[in-house]
């Protein structure tokens, strides 16, 4: 009975049903001679990743079998349920080790600040643009791609363009409110997380070189129903299952229902949560770039109660 980590706080217990048969399939292939490379790589492909570190741990051989970056990018992929990238800056079983161990950017900065969060999903940025807005609906203004600042301040929304393109991470997070001595606020705030996939094994992450920067807000004055926030692909916007997003009927929470609530397609998503009697809603965005003037890796939308 043996165990290691391969993901912070995860355990991988080798005895079961699965290590015990890939141990009597092992054996028996051994002795009939039928070791073959390509036949194993092709099953480990359809393993997750806990059994695929049980199989390495059987063998020498089975370890070099496993540690084949092919196998686990078809693992990432499947997990994540997403398409293949044009390209990865690190290998395969990196980018699943920090796509499903449970980090979130607060984990690594402003963990004072953090309360709770909810892992929503991946989605793929097919186009370097993408469409942010704190409605859940799609003003002509979008469409016809006027000026940042005029939309952040009519619709709020805006057109973003420069991001890297590939698997996004979207969390949906409760953190404090900086404005919590409000008699309307309840002392938390809810923020949209997106980061690439890459973002949180780049070391200028890491060592704190990229920051986010508020790119504008959005004041919506008079009671607000609900605090939401979206973001598409805008190559996909007008996909069907882009659509799925503004059906609030399909995800949203009823009216009695304060429970956040998020929805991710191939290439958007959306977070929804109805709120108590309030006297206005400020929603703020920010970016994170990889260095000055580099491509936006990271996106957050935050709102609080005025």
């Amino acid at each position: 009975n043996r165990s290691i980590p391969l993901i912070s706080g995860i355990q991988y217990d080798l005895c079961d049903d699965l290590s015990i048969l890939l141990i009597f399939f092992l054996k028996f292939s051994v002795n009939s001679s039928s070791y073959e490379l390509d036949v194993w790589t092709e099953i480990a492909k359809f393993l997750d990743g806990k059994s695929l570190v049980k199989l390495a741990l059987t063998c020498r051989w089975f370890h070099g079998v496993i540690m084949q970056d092919c196998v686990w990018k078809f693992a990432c992929l499947s997990h994540l349920q997403v398409p293949a990238p044009d390209r990865t800056e690190f290998k395969w079983i990196q980018l699943y080790a920090s796509a499903i161990d449970g980090s979130h950017s607060y984990a690594f900065r402003d963990k004072e600040k953090h309360l709770d969060w909810m892992r929503i999903g991946a989605f793929f940025l097919e186009s370097p643009s993408v469409i942010l807005s704190q409605r859940l609906t799609l003003p002509l203004k979008i469409m016809k791609r006027e000026s940042l600042q005029n939309m952040l301040g009519s619709a709020g929304a805006c057109l973003l363009s420069g991001l890297r393109t590939g698997i996004w991470i979207a969390d949906l997070q409760l953190v404090r409110c900086p404005v919590c001595e409000l008699d309307t606020c309840e002392g938390t705030m809810q923020a949209l997380d997106a980061r690439h996939i890459e973002l949180f094994l780049s070391e200028e992450y890491q060592n704190c070189s990229w920051e986010y920067e508020q790119i504008g807000s959005h004041k919506l004055k008079g009671p607000a129903k609900a605090a939401s926030a979206t973001i598409m692909d805008l190559k996909h916007i007008t996909d069907h299952p882009t659509a799925d997003v503004f059906n609030l009927k399909l995800w949203a929470g009823r009216q009695n229902d304060f429970q956040p609530k998020a929805m991710i397609t191939f290439h958007a998503v959306a977070i929804s949560t109805n709120l108590q009697a309030n006297q206005g809603l400020l929603s703020k965005f920010y970016v994170m770039r990889a260095g000055t003037g580099g491509e936006i890796v990271s996106i957050r939308v935050t709102q609080q109660l005025l």
